[in-house]
Protein backbone atom coordinates (compact mmCIF):
# COMPACT_ATOMS: atom_id res chain seq x y z
CA UNK A 1 0.00 0.00 0.00
CA UNK A 2 0.93 3.46 -0.32
CA UNK A 3 0.36 6.43 2.08
CA UNK A 4 1.90 9.68 0.63
CA UNK A 5 2.71 12.81 3.38
CA UNK A 6 3.98 16.23 2.40
CA UNK A 7 5.79 18.55 4.15
CA UNK A 8 7.90 21.59 3.61
CA UNK A 9 5.05 24.38 2.46
CA UNK A 10 4.77 27.48 4.14
CA UNK A 11 4.63 31.28 3.65
CA UNK A 12 7.80 33.27 1.18
CA UNK A 13 8.04 36.28 0.12
CA UNK A 14 8.66 36.32 -3.55
CA UNK A 15 12.13 35.47 -5.13
CA UNK A 16 12.49 32.55 -1.64
CA UNK A 17 12.82 29.27 -1.67
CA UNK A 18 11.17 26.14 -0.23
CA UNK A 19 12.05 22.11 0.25
CA UNK A 20 8.98 20.43 -0.37
CA UNK A 21 9.15 16.39 1.02
CA UNK A 22 6.92 13.40 0.76
CA UNK A 23 7.10 10.45 2.01
CA UNK A 24 5.66 7.13 1.57
CA UNK A 25 5.18 4.89 4.81
CA UNK A 26 4.16 1.78 2.35
CA UNK A 27 6.38 -0.43 1.15
CA UNK A 28 6.66 0.41 -2.19
CA UNK A 29 8.05 3.28 -3.27
CA UNK A 30 11.20 2.39 -4.82
CA UNK A 31 9.11 1.02 -8.15
CA UNK A 32 6.43 4.36 -8.39
CA UNK A 33 7.20 7.35 -10.43
CA UNK A 34 6.94 10.15 -8.30
CA UNK A 35 5.15 13.13 -9.41
CA UNK A 36 4.25 16.36 -8.39
CA UNK A 37 1.46 18.71 -8.80
CA UNK A 38 -0.57 21.68 -7.66
CA UNK A 39 -4.21 22.60 -7.61
CA UNK A 40 -6.34 25.28 -6.40
CA UNK A 41 -9.42 25.11 -5.55
CA UNK A 42 -12.10 24.28 -8.25
CA UNK A 43 -9.08 23.42 -11.01
CA UNK A 44 -7.96 20.53 -12.53
CA UNK A 45 -4.29 19.40 -10.65
CA UNK A 46 -1.00 20.90 -12.66
CA UNK A 47 1.87 19.06 -13.06
CA UNK A 48 5.14 20.48 -12.19
CA UNK A 49 7.44 17.95 -12.44
CA UNK A 50 8.24 13.95 -12.23
CA UNK A 51 10.81 11.43 -11.43
CA UNK A 52 11.42 7.63 -12.43
CA UNK A 53 12.00 5.02 -10.05
CA UNK A 54 15.23 4.75 -10.42
CA UNK A 55 15.92 8.68 -10.38
CA UNK A 56 17.31 8.50 -14.27
CA UNK A 57 14.47 10.63 -15.96
CA UNK A 58 12.70 13.79 -14.62
CA UNK A 59 10.58 15.94 -16.37
CA UNK A 60 9.56 19.17 -15.86
CA UNK A 61 6.46 21.98 -16.75
CA UNK A 62 8.22 24.95 -18.59
CA UNK A 63 6.63 27.22 -15.91
CA UNK A 64 8.74 25.70 -13.23
CA UNK A 65 12.32 24.57 -15.34
CA UNK A 66 15.13 25.94 -13.96
CA UNK A 67 13.56 27.13 -11.09
CA UNK A 68 12.46 23.62 -9.22
CA UNK A 69 14.40 21.03 -8.69
CA UNK A 70 13.10 16.95 -7.91
CA UNK A 71 15.34 14.35 -6.66
CA UNK A 72 14.47 11.13 -4.74
CA UNK A 73 15.87 9.22 -2.11
CA UNK A 74 14.60 5.68 -2.42
CA UNK A 75 16.14 4.77 0.92
CA UNK A 76 14.27 6.74 3.03
CA UNK A 77 10.79 6.59 0.72
CA UNK A 78 10.95 10.27 0.24
CA UNK A 79 10.66 12.50 -3.07
CA UNK A 80 12.09 16.05 -2.69
CA UNK A 81 11.15 19.41 -5.12
CA UNK A 82 13.44 21.91 -3.97
CA UNK A 83 12.10 25.29 -5.49
CA UNK A 84 13.50 28.36 -5.83
CA UNK A 85 13.02 32.06 -7.22
CA UNK A 86 9.76 31.50 -6.17
CA UNK A 87 6.98 33.73 -7.55
CA UNK A 88 3.62 34.61 -6.57
CA UNK A 89 1.90 32.79 -8.67
CA UNK A 90 3.41 29.54 -7.20
CA UNK A 91 1.05 30.11 -4.75
CA UNK A 92 -0.86 26.79 -4.76
CA UNK A 93 -1.69 23.73 -2.72
CA UNK A 94 1.32 21.23 -3.38
CA UNK A 95 0.69 17.51 -4.29
CA UNK A 96 2.70 14.71 -4.84
CA UNK A 97 1.55 11.57 -6.07
CA UNK A 98 2.92 8.03 -6.95
CA UNK A 99 1.99 5.88 -10.09
CA UNK A 100 3.12 2.53 -11.69
CA UNK A 101 4.65 1.65 -13.78
CA UNK A 102 8.19 3.75 -12.64
CA UNK A 103 8.91 4.89 -16.05
CA UNK A 104 7.51 8.59 -16.86
CA UNK A 105 5.54 7.59 -19.75
CA UNK A 106 2.46 9.83 -19.84
CA UNK A 107 3.01 10.87 -16.33
CA UNK A 108 2.60 14.62 -17.09
CA UNK A 109 -1.33 13.45 -17.25
CA UNK A 110 -2.81 13.06 -13.33
CA UNK A 111 -4.81 10.34 -14.51
CA UNK A 112 -1.65 8.04 -14.67
CA UNK A 113 -1.15 8.55 -10.87
CA UNK A 114 -2.90 5.75 -8.23
CA UNK A 115 -2.03 7.67 -4.63
CA UNK A 116 -2.07 11.36 -3.98
CA UNK A 117 -1.45 12.93 -0.37
CA UNK A 118 -3.27 15.46 0.67
CA UNK A 119 -1.11 18.23 0.02
CA UNK A 120 0.97 21.05 1.58
CA UNK A 121 0.43 24.83 0.64
CA UNK A 122 3.04 27.27 -0.81
CA UNK A 123 1.97 30.79 -0.59
CA UNK A 124 4.83 33.48 -2.07
CA UNK A 125 3.98 37.82 -1.02
CA UNK A 126 4.35 40.11 -3.27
Amino acid sequence: QVHLVESGGGLVQTGGSLKLSCTDSGNAFSHNAMGWFRQRPGQEREFIAAISWNSENTDYDDSVKGRFTIWRDNSKSTVYLQMNNLKPEDTNLYRCAAAFPGNLAGKRSPNAYTFWGVGTQVTVSS
